[in-house]
């Protein structure tokens, strides 16, 4: 079953932006500043909750704390979410067809009128 902490984590849109950031490389503290645009306190307390929820982990190299994406939680919310998926599908799927046949009746009827 996927955790609470993990949904509760990615609710948050500058949580997610975080992520989008730390997905392709790591980051410091200092440059997910700058690309979240918010001060240093809160990004380090949003980065304390992705970090409970075992979304990023986070290296040292000297004096700075790289932070990088563990994508092993997002994988099992993918798994969870993956039933859900499907029943979606097939109701989209339905409607889809619904629409085909009801937007255009005269399309299914394969009559043709003849012009004068």
């Amino acid at each position: 079953m996927t955790s609470t902490a993990v949904l509760e984590a990615i609710a948050e849109p500058t949580r997610r932006r975080i992520l989008d950031a730390v997905r392709g490389s790591e980051h410091s503290v200092g440059d997910l500043v700058e690309i979240v645009g918010m001060h240093q306190p809160g990004v380090s307390r949003h980065l304390k909750v992705l970090r409970d929820a075992g979304l990023v982990e986070v290296r040292r190299e000297a004096q700075r704390r790289l932070y990088r994406l563990r994508p092993e939680p997002l994988k099992e919310l993918d798994e969870w979410l993956e039933p859900y998926r499907a029943e979606w599908a097939g109701r989209l799927d339905a409607l889809e067809r619904h629409l085909e046949r009801t937007a255009n009746p005269t399309a299914n009827n394969h009559t043709t009128m003849e012009q004068p």
